[in-house]
């Protein structure tokens, strides 16, 4: 991939997220954004609102839990040349422990108007077992 936008995008969407700041990560995802999460075998298909919602609440659980954030790239994977796929995983650390399950995170970004990266699809695996 020969765009040098989408990596110092990557990182600043990471940061956003570690630090479980809903204003700064809603400016990441695109309005048409669309996703399916697979949470204890059950499928869920989701849009923009919902993303926004599921943020808001995990960012609170965090935040009163005084936990952090892991959020690990696994693998970032060119799709087209206006579209990458980043392979994230995330767990919350609580009193210096990570949880004993990650979520699986495979975000699709496109370039929107040749200029913005915008998170527009993702497939998110819930309750995976860390270190395989």
């Amino acid at each position: 991939m020969n765009d040098h936008t989408f990596k110092p995008f990557l990182d600043a969407f990471i940061v956003a997220w570690k630090n479980s700041s809903l204003i700064e990560l809603e400016t990441f995802i695109s309005p048409d954004f669309q996703a399916r999460e697979i949470r204890g075998g059950e499928i869920v298909d989701f849009g923009y609102e919902e993303s926004i919602e599921g943020w808001k609440q995990g960012f609170a659980f965090v935040k009163k839990q005084r936990a952090e954030w892991e959020v690990n790239e696994v693998s970032v994977i060119p799709l087209k040349e206006d579209e990458v796929m980043a392979i994230l995983s995330a767990t919350i650390v609580m009193n210096r422990e990570a949880m004993e399950t990650c979520h699986l995170f495979f975000d699709t970004f496109k370039k929107v108007d040749g200029a913005d990266w915008k998170l527009v699809r993702s497939y998110i695996e819930t309750g995976v077992v860390r270190d395989i």
